[in-house]
């Protein structure tokens, strides 16, 4: 089967079980070096070095942005070219933005190399807190030309048709860095350092693996002569800003909850937090590993000029978008303390039920978070990148920073309860959005869906 007939042709119902159910497994597996990261860290380094994994962390997710919103800007267009029939703009889009991508790697690693020890004093770090810190974000910089291009590969082998393909290549990916990580760790004692390079040498191995189809030729995206543009750079850009928007100012929001972290509750306050992020952190992969896994379905549809199919995939992404959020805030809100033990080494009992507390208001997060989730998603896979841009920079700075402000006087307990009010404001931004674009295309029935615009 091709990967067009796969996409426009497959029944819906079958479809989401051949690709979804696949990328999400596809990504709960890539995810698992990220909490495989925190606990390593938490168990054999201690809470000083969990806390300067989470105050670091934000900005090497910030270097992955770039590499993503090439990535991300590439496929959309790639998706909609291969649906229309147009194999050479497909082709030219894929060679370009990996010649991007490492460009731009590049270029952030110097940067992060040598601002390292500058962006530790911005978020409050001082002594062996920064130091670690530091270590930490300059072993991710050095082999960020090698390691960024990993997310961008994935989405290429998932455009191709290639799902199972994908989730081996994230299965392979998070075993062989959980190695790594052990060797790292306990045989050669190279500490925080380990974290990075374990991490960073696992990917630059299955980058180089999973692009050995591409480079014989064996599937629909083939290396060519690139054929750079104007458009072409205007056309990524737009379409990847919405999810780099979302990662950068997600970690920027995150940068300066860790200032108000330290100034409200020190360590203490920083280490809860981090729990909290990687209580989420599963969930969140599971989440996109399903909406990212029917991008490419959506992207075909809409070339294709097959909205009602396009409709009926939305319908299974938000139901099983929903089924996975719900489960996750019962699981977080029945059991938060073997949650919290995973990362904390034998915390106090006041820290502890502290943590409960924080880990339970955070959970509620997720009783709306797959509602902006999963039409941000859905904007994005049908070229509508204002809406897209709407839904994921007030999710990930504005409306975090302005309750930031409104429940300061609330201390710690405001910050616990920033994420589920944020996640209830988008969950109604994007519902809006979405019935804003339904009436746009019922008022053009005739026209074709790529070109109707919301």
């Amino acid at each position: 089967m091709t990967s067009y007939d796969l996409y426009t042709k497959t029944p819906p119902g079958r479809l989401f079980f051949m690709v979804a159910v696949p990328g999400a497994i596809s990504m709960a597996a890539s995810s698992l070096w990220g909490l495989f990261d925190g606990i390593f860290v938490g168990q054999f380094l201690g809470d000083t070095a969990f806390a300067a994994l989470n105050l670091a962390f934000p900005f090497v997710m910030i270097n992955f942005s770039l590499a993503d919103l090439v990535g991300v800007g590439a496929s959309v267009p790639i998706s909609i070219s291969l649906g229309r029939g147009d194999q050479r703009s497909a082709n030219n889009y894929f060679t370009c933005s990996c010649i991007l991508i490492v460009l731009t790697s590049l270029l952030m690693g110097v940067v992060m190399y040598l601002g390292a020890p500058t962006l530790m004093q911005l978020v409050g770090a001082e002594g062996e807190l920064a130091q670690l810190g530091v270590t930490y974000v300059r072993v991710y910089a050095l082999c960020s030309p090698f390691t960024t291009i990993i997310f961008a590969v994935d989405n290429f082998l998932r455009i191709s048709g290639q799902i199972k393909g994908s989730m081996a290549l994230n299965i392979a990916m998070s075993l062989l860095i959980l190695a790594l990580e052990f060797l790292f760790f306990q045989v050669l004692n190279f500490g925080i350092a380990g974290s990075a390079l374990g991490v960073s040498l696992g990917m630059m191995l299955c980058s180089a693996v999973a692009f050995v189809p591409f480079a014989q030729g064996k599937l629909v995206l083939r290396f060519c002569k690139p054929q750079f543009s104007w458009d072409m750079l205007r056309r990524i850009v737009v379409n990847g800003t919405p999810n780099f928007l979302n990662t950068t100012a997600e970690r920027l929001t995150g940068i300066l909850m860790n200032g108000a972290l330290m100034m409200l509750g020190g360590t203490m306050a920083v280490n809860i937090y981090g729990v909290l992020t990687y209580a989420g952190f599963i969930l969140l992969q599971l989440l996109y590993g399903t909406c990212d896994a029917l991008q490419p379905a959506i992207g075909y549809n809409w070339g294709a000029n097959q909205p009602r199919r396009v409709w009926t995939i939305l319908r299974y992404c938000l139901s099983s978008s929903a089924i996975l959020c719900l489960a996750g805030t019962a699981v977080m809100l029945l059991a938060p303390k073997p949650i919290i033990t995973l990362f904390l080494t034998h915390p106090d009992a006041e820290t502890l039920e502290y943590a409960c507390f924080a880990l339970r208001l955070f959970s509620l997060t997720y009783l709306t978070r797959w509602i902006g989730f999963a039409l941000q998603s859905f904007f994005l896979a049908i070229e509508k990148p204002l809406f897209a841009t709407l839904v994921s920079l007030g999710n990930a700075m504005v409306v975090p920073l302005v309750l930031m402000a409104a429940l300061w006087p609330l201390g710690l307990t405001g910050l616990w309860l920033n994420s589920p009010l944020t996640s209830a404001i988008i969950a109604v931004l994007a519902l809006v959005l979405l019935d804003r674009l339904r009436r746009s295309v019922a008022k053009e029935p005739n026209a074709p869906a790529s070109e109707q615009t919301a």
